[in-house]
C-alpha cells in the first residue's frame, strides 16, 4: 500500500503560526522533503522535530519527484515543506503532486500560512475576485505577453517580487497597466511587518531613493468595469455604424439582432440606429 504526500504549510515568519497538526505531521512521517535542508534545520529544531530529510528544489524537482514517488509507493510517508507558506505555491511542489496523482499516490495538504492570501487580507482592495500571478516570467516576451493580459484583468492581482527587482517589476507595472492602486507588503507576521496603500507613480517615486529590503508581496487593483466600458464604447465610437454592423453580421447576426447589439455597444436606442441606417429611404 503507497504511503501518503503531505503537503505542510510552514510560517511565514512568525513560528507561532505552525500549526500542532503540521507539527504532529513532520513527527509521524519517515522523510522530510525540503527546498532548503539548510534553512528548515533551524525550524525543526525549534519544534525537536528529528524526521530525516532530504532536498527538494527547482534544480531537482523533476528527477528528485521521480525518486520521491518511488519511497511513497514503496509504503514510506514523505512530508513536503517549502522555505516558508504553502508548499506547490511558486515553489516546484506542483510536479511532485502532478506526479503522485499520475500513479495514484495518495496526497493532501495541512493548511497555514500563504502569504499571498495574508497580504490580500491587508491590501485594502477587492477581495471578491483575486487572482495569483507570482513571480514575473524572466523570459522577456512571455513577460509580455503576461502584463499585456494583467493590463486587462479586472480582478484583484497578487504578484511576488525580490527586493533587486523591485523597482524594474513596477517600471514595467506602470508601463503595461498605467496608474493603478496598489498594497506593497513585506516582512509579513514579522516585527517589522509593513502594509503600505500606495499608487503604482507613488511607489516608483518612493522607491527612487529608498533602497527596497525584503521579499514583497505586491496587491494590485484591477482595471475597472466602468474604465473598460469607456474604452469599449470608445473603440466603436471610431467604427462607423455601417462598418459596426458589418462587425456583427459578419459573425452570423441577422441584421435585427446586429442592430440592436449595435445600439447597446454605442449607448444609444435600437431606433436612432434604425433611423440613421434608413435615413435615405
Amino acid at each position: 500500500m503507497a504511503g501518503t504526500l503531505y503537503l505542510c504549510a510552514t510560517p511565514i515568519g512568525n513560528l507561532g503560526d505552525m500549526t500542532p497538526r503540521v507539527v504532529e505531521t513532520l513527527m509521524s512521517v519517515d522523510l522530510i522533503a525540503a527546498e532548503d535542508t539548510r534553512n528548515s534545520i533551524k525550524l525543526l529544531n525549534h519544534f525537536n522535530i528529528h524526521t530525516p530529510m532530504t532536498s527538494y528544489h527547482e534544480y531537482n524537482k523533476v528527477e528528485k519527484a521521480r525518486q520521491l514517488v518511488g519511497q511513497l509507493l514503496a509504503g514510506q510517508n514523505v512530508a513536503l515543506i517549502t522555505d516558508a507558506g504553502t508548499p506547490a505555491i511558486s515553489d516546484p511542489g506542483e510536479v511532485l503532486v502532478k506526479l503522485c496523482q499520475e500513479r495514484g499516490v495518495p496526497v493532501t495538504s495541512l493548511p497555514g500560512a500563504a502569504a499571498c492570501i495574508t497580504a490580500l487580507t491587508l491590501s485594502g482592495l477587492s477581495t471578491r475576485r483575486f487572482c495569483f500571478e507570482g513571480f514575473l516570467p524572466a523570459d522577456k516576451k512571455e513577460k509580455k505577453l503576461v502584463l499585456r493580459e494583467l493590463s486587462e484583468e479586472s480582478r484583484t492581482m497578487i504578484l511576488y517580487e525580490a527586493p533587486h527587482h523591485l523597482v524594474r517589476t513596477l517600471e514595467e507595472l506602470y508601463e503595461a497597466l498605467g496608474q493603478r492602486k496598489i498594497t506593497l507588503c513585506r516582512e509579513l507576521t514579522k516585527r517589522f511587518e509593513t502594509v503600505v496603500p500606495t499608487t503604482l507613480a507613488e511607489a516608483l517615486e518612493y522607491y527612487k531613493t529608498e533602497e527596497p529590503r525584503g521579499e514583497y508581496v505586491l496587491v494590485l487593483e484591477g482595471k475597472s468595469y466602468t474604465e473598460k466600458r469607456q474604452e469599449e464604447i470608445a473603440s466603436w465610437e471610431n467604427m462607423s455604424i455601417e462598418e459596426h454592423m458589418a462587425y456583427y453580421e459578419g459573425q452570423g447576426m441577422d441584421s435585427k439582432t446586429a442592430m440592436k447589439q449595435v445600439a447597446k455597444d454605442r449607448g444609444v436606442g435600437k431606433r436612432e440606429i434604425y433611423a440613421y441606417l434608413h435615413k435615405e429611404e
